[in-house]
């Protein structure tokens, strides 16, 4: 178990967004925690997927997935648009499915590890009422994509209070 120092050396420091011509305030008063961002994160249902296909033209599309450990997975079959799109290009974008508190992920997907594979099966199956009974086979043996995206940059826009507490964190 992470001590209580750990803890605090995850969590990203807020900033205000850089985003001339918004007329944000100055200084840190009003910011959001990093965990109104994992608080919603957690909770979405359906999360959307920014990946670039090879031509450099944007793709999106709607997936199930599981923020678990300060990262979000999700899987997909190997030959989907967005696998074919991450294998290509890493980057992408994971955006929470509420707008009106929207938090959006800037990041970089690898390949998650057995042990994260095998954290999120039950997790998954609790959160979607979904058996994965057929699949787990494939994800654990890494035959079947699951994809960890790792966030670089991470901004809060609550509309309600978009002026004052838009908020930024980096990770890098």
């Amino acid at each position: 178990m992470a001590t209580a120092r750990q803890r605090r050396t995850k969590t990203p420091k807020a900033t205000r967004p850089h985003a001339p011509g918004y007329g944000f305030p100055k200084g840190s008063k009003g910011l959001l925690p990093w965990s109104w961002a994992e608080q919603r994160l957690k909770k979405s249902h359906n999360y959307w997927i920014g990946t670039v296909k090879p031509d450099g033209s944007p793709h999106v599309m709607v997936v199930w997935g599981m923020w678990q450990d300060g990262r979000f997975l999700f899987s997909t079959g190997s030959q989907s648009r967005k696998a074919r799109n991450l294998a290509s290009n890493p980057n992408c974008t994971v955006c929470s499915e509420h707008a009106h508190e929207a938090v959006i992920v800037e990041g970089v997907v690898e390949i998650a590890d057995v042990a994260a594979r095998r954290k999120m099966i039950p997790a998954y199956q609790r959160k979607y009422d979904w058996d994965l009974s057929s699949m787990k086979d494939d994800l654990l043996s890494m035959k079947e994509p699951v994809f960890s995206v790792r966030p670089k940059v991470v901004f809060a826009l609550w509309e309600k209070y978009f002026q004052t507490k838009s908020t930024r964190w980096k990770f890098e």
